[in-house]
C-alpha cells in the first residue's frame, strides 16, 4: 500500500495531447483545488482565481522549472484536468 495521497501522473497514452506551457504569470494568488503527488519529479496542480483556471506544471530536479497553461473558464480547465490524470494530455 502506497503512502501517497494524491494521484501519481500517469504515463502519457498513444495519442496524447501535447499541451502549451507558458511561464508562470506570478501576478495573482490563485487557489490549489487539486494536485498530483509529489513523490515523482513531475508534478500537477489544478489552480483557480477570477472565476478562472489553470494548470500549473512543476518539474524537480537538479533546478525546478514551474510552467503554466492559459487561463480558462473552471469548466474546462477541469476537463482538461481529468485528462491529464488519465494519461490523455501532457
Amino acid at each position: 500500500m502506497s503512502d501517497c495521497l494524491a494521484p501519481h501522473v500517469p504515463v502519457p497514452q498513444s495519442g496524447y495531447h501535447r499541451l502549451a506551457w507558458l511561464d508562470p504569470r506570478g501576478d495573482v494568488r490563485c487557489r490549489v483545488v487539486a494536485w498530483t503527488c509529489d513523490c515523482k519529479a513531475l508534478i500537477y496542480e489544478l489552480c483557480e482565481s477570477g472565476g478562472l483556471g489553470f494548470i500549473r506544471r512543476t518539474v524537480q530536479g537538479d533546478a525546478v522549472t514551474v510552467t503554466e497553461t492559459q487561463r480558462m473558464p473552471i469548466r474546462q480547465v477541469r476537463e482538461l484536468w481529468a485528462t491529464i490524470l488519465v494519461g490523455m494530455a501532457r
